[in-house]
């Protein structure tokens, strides 16, 4: 089964996150949110999220806030921060990435769901080899 990362980020709806492109690429299962009521309300409704990559400037609350009500939803919930400053204004959170640093993201993400990643990239190698020799 593939990892589901909820994406909360500061875009548009309709536009394209970059962040839910690089885990879509990665072959993840991504669900996005806009705002930080739409975070928590995704967070209750899908409680079997592997975790949730956030936006450090989303309008509205406070990362630190939008962390805890999070977590009041879903304990435990592995969150990476991301911020173009490079370091982590919520407060410490476990995972931090640069804005633009996609292989920092999957690295993140790797450690969040070593297992399920793993298995995700032997299915990936398995239809490379069947393709290239058919």
């Amino acid at each position: 089964m593939r990892p589901c990362f909820l994406v909360v980020d500061n875009e548009y709806p309709g536009s394209i996150s970059t962040r839910k492109l690089v885990l879509e690429s990665a072959k993840l299962n991504v669900l996005t949110a806009y705002t930080a009521d739409e975070a928590i309300r995704t967070v209750q409704r899908f409680p079997n999220i592997d975790g949730v990559v956030l936006d450090t400037q989303l309008k509205g609350r406070s990362c630190g806030e939008l962390i805890e009500q999070l977590r009041s939803a879903q304990t435990n919930m592995p969150i990476i921060t991301v911020s173009p400053t490079g370091h982590d204004p919520c407060g410490g959170e476990q995972y931090h990435v640069s804005n633009f640093d996609p292989k920092q993201l999957l690295e993140a993400v790797r450690k969040i769901s070593p297992t399920r990643m793993s298995y995700v990239m032997s299915r990936e190698n398995e239809i490379s080899s069947s393709a290239n020799n058919p």
